[in-house]
Parts: structure tokens; sequence; C-alpha cells
């Protein structure tokens, strides 16, 4: 019997296509797989079901070129050469699918259907390829399942008319991912390199550069310019009072709207005060419709979610694939406002009939007939986003309910009737000046029942009159106002220019956005308006300074429609690609060469680094002071030396005993990410054994043979989580001792209220890892028999058993939150002096019975 691998992007998708739709289905997500028998194509077959998380590989230069201090930027746009990495080395997603894979038939792609779901198609294909058996003959094995919601209609379709992965799709996105590797990482390295050697406020710690990234900022910045260029403006409105018998009294508009000479308009103001009755001219009653809004597409979501929900478009989109996965929405990302004719228009809104909120308004639309959504545009994508079936706030959560709130909403009212209302509008001529005074009575108010906030406001009823009646004036009188500055664009507006000028995509625009916040380019105000910093503006400033295209949304636009080009198989991939990056080579270069224009705007903005930071520690070259630098990226100077020392990011840094490192002379600095996290000496400059320069290294990396702080005299064992790293003892824990991985953010809490904890030179005969000596107070020893000594091994001795805590650091930055408790995963290796590594045999075993 044959198999048929089925792979979706994300396991909760995996979860709802398996568990609510084909029953023969069997689920693998985490390695292990049984399998169920059915129908493909005609055929007895054995299915399994796995899922990857997002993109299997991300593009990269080779290792020699991601050295920022020994590679020219200028080598990347063509010397440099890319491979695929694996996108999460630590999921093992390449293998975990090989082994899914093996023995398998046949394979059916159930990726998200835009492009780069296409693009991750070809990314599990390659992983899979080689390990599934061969086709006979000219027999299709690889299938594409197109899908827009996870219903049960939708996937049942998807399944029947399963089709090919499109190349052409794929291939733009490797286009876009080349194109934004090579011209962001030369125009990012150079100017971060230039700028904060030489400025030591800059607080930012990467001066980021993006095709996208930087035309949304100078949208940001060309607002913010013409705020501060604004002058205002004094002109003048008259105003006229009249009223009729007891009736409340009118405020009639002026039809010349408004004069900027004071002078002219007391003139007609002294014209208008000689008559003293107001006389109707015309009075005109039209009914007119507002009309309901077309079908919803992502980008008109992300601008509702900012302005009315005050939800950042990263966190919207992150809310609206988790309402996608879990099925209560069609697919979040699609440039599509048109239903196709088929769609099931009536089906989909019954499904909303026995809601507390708008049910008697579902019930009332499908009694009185739908009526058929406006026209909008098919871009040959997705239908328009739609709830695919009823919710409650308690299923979804705050944030998430919200969203599915105004989505349900917003669906509803496209199938509503218009909203209608009445205009009045009266003319009057006082002397010979002419006024208006207009209101609107509502008729029927059609999809503003469900969209409350977007209905006609109650007025105030104009008075009965006809063509000749007379009015007496109350008052005429000339105000005075000014004209006013724009506003800061929000979120809104800016993703409405992204969208006028083609930078980015329904899908990555969110992302743009949140990279000029996150580079400290712009800051969100309230409203969710974007007011850009010193350091966004002056970098906005040199690029115009400098080369307008760098900046001005035109290029960036060009070069997306040639990608789209190639998606539609209109355009070469290599061509493309090819052309582009020569233009920005010739672009990269006239920038170097003319960044003194862009310097000059950063010394008026900027203090030196001289001049910015505290002493801290002395230089282990001329023995001064250092200052350290706290704004990012924190860092130390060398004023006499005129040498910048990086330090690690996102933690807090002290002097540390005063003591020196045995290599370089350079005073040592104490790093460290909070009480429960991270610590460890960090060393200004090392010079290692093979003379190569490192700044800012942990002590916990250095091999040096002897020094008290260095890797081989504190290391006790390769980190049981990441492959690199080494747990390394922290002697500053006391008295909550702890040891963490010089690599990446395991913590393992031991021994707390030990009096003295030391490495030993010996090493555990089970496993290798060196042993270490623990010593007690006599009062309160943990210890067997009352023991205040033992010197034994973390991972076997039973002595420590309830002694050892493993947990991940408390880190201040957000890709290193605490993550809790979790059990050890690999095989581990202890590091010892100049090579010979320690191998533990059976440290796995130990860490499954010691840490829960």
């Amino acid at each position: 019997m044959r198999t048929v691998l089925m792979v979706a992007e994300k396991p909760s998708l995996a979860q709802s296509i398996d568990f609510k739709h084909f029953s023969f289905f069997c689920l693998s997500l985490t390695g292990s797989c049984s399998t169920r028998k059915g129908s493909f194509v005609g055929q007895n077959v054995r299915f399994k079901m796995t899922s990857v998380c997002g993109h299997v590989m991300s593009l990269d230069f080779i290792g020699k070129y991601n050295n920022w201090d020994k590679v020219d930027p200028a080598e990347l746009f063509s010397k440099a050469p890319t491979e695929k990495k694996e996108a999460n080395p630590k999921l093992n997603m390449v293998k975990f699918l090989q082994v899914e894979a093996k023995g398998c038939d046949y394979v059916v792609l159930w990726l998200d259907c835009d492009k780069e779901g296409e693009n991750i198609c070809f990314e599990v294909l390659d992983a899979i390829q080689p390990v599934m058996n061969k086709s006979y003959g000219n027999e299709c094995t690889i299938c594409r399942a197109k899908f827009s919601s996870i219903t049960d209609t939708d996937i049942c379709n998807a399944m029947t008319r399963l089709g090919e992965p499109n190349k052409n799709e794929a291939l733009s996105v490797d286009a876009r991912q080349e194109l934004d590797l090579r011209i962001g990482c030369a125009f990012t390295r150079f100017q971060t390199k230039y700028f904060q050697g030489k400025y030591g406020n800059l607080d930012s710690s990467l001066i980021s550069f993006g095709p996208c990234q930087t035309p949304t900022l100078g949208f940001c910045v060309e607002r913010h310019d013409k705020i501060q260029s604004f002058k205002p403006e004094a002109y003048w409105v008259v105003q006229a009072k009249v009223f009729k018998g007891k009736d409340s009294p009118l405020i009639l508009d002026w039809d010349r709207v408004r004069v900027f000479d004071r002078d002219v308009g007391q003139m007609f103001v002294n014209v208008a005060k000689t008559a003293k009755e107001a006389k109707v001219d015309s009075v005109t009653k039209k009914e007119k419709a507002k009309q309901r809004s077309i079908a919803l597409n992502t980008v008109e979501m992300l601008r509702v979610a900012s302005s009315a929900l005050g939800m950042s478009p990263q966190h919207t989109m992150q809310i609206a694939e988790r309402l996608y996965t879990q099925g209560y929405i069609s697919y979040p990302r699609t440039e599509t406002t048109h239903y196709p004719e088929n769609f099931d228009l009536k089906g989909t809104l019954k499904q909303q009939a026995n809601s507390c909120l708008w049910g008697e308004m579902v019930k009332a639309l499908l009694s009185e007939g739908i009526n058929r959504p406006r026209k909008g545009v098919d871009a040959g994508d997705h239908p328009p986003i739609t709830p695919m079936r009823a919710a409650s706030e308690s299923e979804l959560g705050s944030n998430g309910w919200r969203l599915y709130d105004y989505i349900t909403r917003h669906f509803i009212a496209t199938v509503s009737p218009d909203c209608k209302y009445l205009q009045t509008t009266i003319s009057f001529s006082i002397a010979t000046e002419s006024f208006t005074c207009s209101g609107k009575t509502l008729i029927s108010a059609g999809y503003t029942d469900v969209m409350p906030w977007q209905g006609i406001a109650q007025e105030e009823a104009l008075p009965v009159c006809e063509r000749g009646d007379t009015f007496t004036v109350d008052e005429v009188k000339l105000l005075e106002k000014q004209t006013n500055p724009p506003d800061y664009l929000t979120e809104a507006e800016l993703i409405t220019l992204m969208e006028k000028h083609g930078i980015g995509t329904d899908a990555s625009i969110p992302v743009h956005i949140n990279n000029i916040c996150q580079r400290n380019y712009v800051t969100v105000e309230s409203g969710r308006k974007l007011k850009p910093t010193n350091l966004g503006i002056v970098l906005v400033h040199g690029y115009y300074k400098i080369d307008a295209d760098l900046v001005l949304p035109t290029i960036r636009s060009a070069v997306e429609k040639q990608l789209n080009l190639i998606s539609l198989g209109k355009a070469n991939f290599h061509q493309v690609l090819q052309h582009t990056l020569d233009i920005f080579k010739r672009k990269f270069h006239y920038f170097v060469d003319s960044i003194a224009g862009m310097d000059e705007l950063m010394e008026v903005s900027f203090s030196p680094i001289a001049d910015t930071g505290k002493p801290l520690s002395r230089c282990g070259k001329c023995h001064r002071f250092m200052k350290y630098i706290q704004a990012k990226p924190s860092r130390l100077h060398c004023s006499h030396c005129d040498k910048t020392y990086s330090l690690p990011q996102n933690g807090a840094i002290k002097l540390y005993k005063e003591l020196k490192c045995p290599l370089d002379e350079f005073e040592l600095v104490l790093w460290t990410s909070g009480s429960r996290g991270k610590s460890y000496p960090v060393i200004a400059l090392i010079m290692s054994f093979l003379f190569l320069f490192r700044s800012g290294m942990g002590c916990n990396e250095c091999t040096h043979p002897s020094c008290q702080h260095s890797l081989n005299s504190l290391g006790i064992s390769q980190c049981v989580e990441c492959e690199k790293g080494v747990l390394v003892f922290d002697p500053t824990s006391g008295p909550k001792w702890r040891m963490a991985c010089n690599k990446c953010n395991v913590v393992v809490h031991f021994f707390e209220q030990a009096h003295e904890v030391q490495v030993s030179q010996d090493s555990c005969d089970s496993c290798e890892a060196s042993l270490v000596i623990v010593e007690f107070n006599k009062t309160c020893s943990p210890l067997p028999d009352g023991e205040t000594q033992h010197t034994g091994c973390v991972f076997c001795d039973p002595a420590f058993q309830d002694l050892v805590e493993l947990k991940h650091a408390t880190m201040r930055h957000p890709m290193h939150r605490a993550g809790g408790a979790r059990r050890g995963r690999g095989k581990g290796r202890g590091r010892r002096p100049m090579g010979n590594p320690k191998k533990p045999k059976d440290k796995m075993a130990a860490l499954a019975a010691y840490f829960v």
C-alpha cells in the first residue's frame, strides 16, 4: 500500500485539517506517527499529516561574509556567495521532514496560498524529495492544495482539485529575499559602523537600511517636515445668525467660505448688516445614500485595526493568523475586495443568526433577501476576509474578539442595504451676500445598524419654509481663524501611502512599520501617530542630500513591479536580480563617497562619542579610564586611544572588583541580565593565542589555561539544549548559585544557600562533566547524614538530585524571555583545556530524572 504525506504550514493548521475534516488522516507533529487508510487518486493509501513552522530555510551569506570587521560591504552586492540555512536550527526541520517523508509515494502541500506559501512548498520539496520513493513513469507525485479557509467545504474542495506548486511565485520570493539581504546588509553595515564609531547618543543598536523600510520612514519624515515648515495664516469668515418666530436660531455658512484680507471681510460684514431680513432663495430636498463598504481586504483591516481598535499592524496580523488557523475567519492576507460569483454569501451569513449582538439583523436580512456586495477588485489571490463560523468573546479573548467583531460586522454590512437619508439645503440672501444651511434626516439606517459608528448623526430639524420666506437677521459678525498644520501620520495613513506607492505587500507592510519603530526611527504617539526621532529625521535628510532615490518610493515601486512580473512568468529571475543589484551597487559606492554630507547633519544632532558616557574601567593600553556609553548599543570608549569596544547588550554593566585580564591588562566589567538571569565578566579586548582580536567577549568563552574566570576553570559541561554552548559556573551568583550557557539563554540554578561552590579539576566517571565541590553551613545542610561538604556530578550524583533546577534566563531582550523549567534535549559534551572534549554518556537520562 502506498503512502501520502500531507504537509501544512503550521501545527495548528495541521490539527484543524486533520481532526475536523479527515478522520482517515493521522497527525505527526512531534516525529512519531501512526497511519490510517484512505483513498487517494483512485487507490487505497496510508495518509500521514505533518507540518512545518513557517519557512524551513532562510537566506544568508556564507560564514566568513558575516564578519562585519573583515568584509567590505561593497562585496555583498555580487562577490559574497549566499546559502540557504535552516530558519530555526533548533527545530531540525529538514531532518524531521526527511524522517516523515521516507518511503512516501505522494506529497500534498497544504501551505498558505500566497507567494510565501509557494516558496515554502519548494523548501519542503528540496528537503523530502531525495528520500521519497521514485515515481512510476510520468506519474504526478507532488500536489498543491489551494484553499482560503479552514472549513469542511473549502478543505474538501481543495482535496478534489489538487494542482501543482507555482515555481514562478516561489522565484519572486527568492528574488525579494536576495535583494533585501544584499542591499540591506551592505548599507546597514556601512552606516552602522561609520556613525556608531563617531557618535555616542544615537540610541539605536543598528542603523539599518531597507529597500522598503527606508521609503516607509521617508513618508513619516516628509510629514514631519511639512509640520515644521508650516506657517499659520490668518483668514476671516462671515457668520450670520437668523431666526423665524419662536424657532431656534440658525447659524448660516457663508458661500464665499473665507477671505485672507481682514478689510475685505469687514466690507462684506458691513454690506450684510444693512439688511434686517434674510430671504429664502431656495429649499432643496434630495434623497441620498451612504454606500456600504466593499468587501474587506488586508490593507483595510490593518487600517481600521490601527485607527479604531488601537492595534499595531504587526499585532493585528498575528491575531488574524490565529483566528484563521482556528477556523474563525478566512485567509487574512488578500488584496481582493470582490466576492466570486459562486461564494456562498447566504450560508456564511446564516452562521451568525444566533448571535446576541447582530443575530436579529442577520435574520431580518435573510428573510428580506440579502444584497449583492458592491463590486470591488479581484486581485486573483484569495476571497475577501470573511467570518467562517460563529464565535464568542470567551472563545477568542479580548483582542481576538475585537478583531473578529469588526470582521463580522464588516461582512454583514457588505450584504446589507445602503444607508439612506434626506438632505435639506436652504439658501439665503442677506443684502448681496449668499448663505446656506443644511441638515440630514435619516430615512433608512441600512448597514449602519451593524456599523453604528458610520451612522448619520441625529441633527436638529430645520424649520419648515418655502422660497420667498423671510427670517430675521439676529447677528452678522466677522470671525478670525488660522490655518492649521497637518498632524503626524497615523499608522492607517501610512498604510494607505505604502499601498498607493507600491511599498511592500499586504503581508510585509506590518513588518516594515514595525521595523522603523524597533530601530528607534519613529515613536508611536497617542492616536497611533508616528513621530520621527532625531535619528530618523537625520537619516532621511541625509539620504535626500546624497541620493533621493534611496528614500523615495519610486525605485522600490519599480522593483516590486519587476518581482510581480517574475511571479507571472513574464520576467527572468536572474536578469531582474542582476539589473537591480547593479543599480544599487552604483548607488552604494556613491553613498560611501558622499557620506560626509550625512555626517554634517549628524554632527548637529548628536554628540561625539568622546563627549558621551561616564568613566567606568581602565584601558589596558593607556591605563586611563574608559567611558561607559549606555545608549544603544552600549559600549566602552577610550578617548585617549580613540578606540571603541563593544559589550553584551540588554543588561546592566558594572566594574568587576577592579580585576584585570591576564592577556590584555583591561579591567574586567560584569554584565548581568537580572537577579535570576545570567551574569559573567566581560573582556573589553581579548587577544587569543592566535593573535585574533575580538571585542566584548565574555570570560565564559575565553580559553586561558590559568585564569580563574576562564572557560577552562569554570566550564562544567556542554549545554543541555544548544549544540555549541557550554554550561559555565557563575562564581558571582552566590548564595543563589547557578551555571549558565555561554551561547544560549539556558540557566541551571543549584545549591541555593550553599556557603561555597567550586569547580573541581576532576571529572565524572559516567558523563565526564566536571565535578563540583559544594560546602554548606552545618545548620542548614541539605546533604545526607548532616554532611557539610560534598563533591559530585551535577547530573549524575544522587545527593544533588533535589538541588538542581533548569530554567531559561530572564532576559530583557524579547528574544530571551524566560521559558520556565524545561527538560534538556540532545547529548551533552563538556569543554576542557585545549582539546579532548568530555563526552557525557548518559546525561539525558540524568536530566530526565532530575529536571522537571
